[in-house]
């Protein structure tokens, strides 16, 4: 009897470094604004255009996975994008927006889930994408008027995205306050042919 393995997995669009770094500067005033401490504050690493969430995958289905996905990157081809704005889900999430290319990147999002659900995933129903980047969550419903307001005017540099990764999110162990998720690419494609 042989015992499935699995790995918790996403595709991404990873802002390159230096437009991690301005979005860093660009939050620094952000974690002034009263309440700012009860908010729990994605790490840079942790920042990322999701283009797919798989949740755990089988690693039988990891090699059709790889293939599929390959395929979506190449059908793609590269394209501008810029962090821009910011907005919230509810009163639960802080997030950073996207400009530029949003056909381009909306097209990736909803190949990248076919893909995924070619190779045997299980993927919940494709819902209309909204390109955004996690920036920080709240435990219960927060005011987070005060940060999208600061955020409206930001306008990140423009860069051309010309990869596509898929990402392994490692959940913390608990009992660390403040411990976050660990990722790590596990394979990136090239846009385009």
């Amino acid at each position: 009897m042989s015992s499935s393995r699995s790995q918790r997995l996403f595709a991404a669009v990873l802002p390159p470094e230096p437009v991690a770094d301005e979005l860093a500067r660009a939050l620094a005033p952000l974690h002034a604004i009263p309440g700012a401490a009860d908010l729990r504050w994605t790490a840079p690493a942790g920042r990322h255009f999701t283009l797919a969430f798989l949740g755990e995958v089988d690693e039988e289905l990891l090699p059709e996975l790889d293939a599929r996905m390959e395929r979506t990157a190449h059908r793609t081809a590269p394209f501008p994008l810029r962090i821009s704005g910011g907005g919230r889900f509810d009163g639960r999430a802080l997030w950073a927006g996207a400009a530029g290319g949003l056909d381009t990147l909306r097209l990736l999002a909803a190949r990248a889930h076919a893909a995924a659900r070619k190779a045997g995933v299980p993927m919940e129903e494709h819902r209309r994408y909204t390109p955004h980047l996690t920036l920080a969550r709240s435990r219960g419903h927060a005011d987070l008027t005060p940060y999208t307001a600061a955020l409206e005017g930001f306008q990140g540099r423009e860069w051309e995205v010309r990869e596509m990764s898929l990402v392994r999110s490692r959940l913390p162990a608990g009992g660390v306050p403040g411990e976050q998720p660990r990722h790590e690419v596990v394979r990136a494609w090239p846009l385009g042919r």
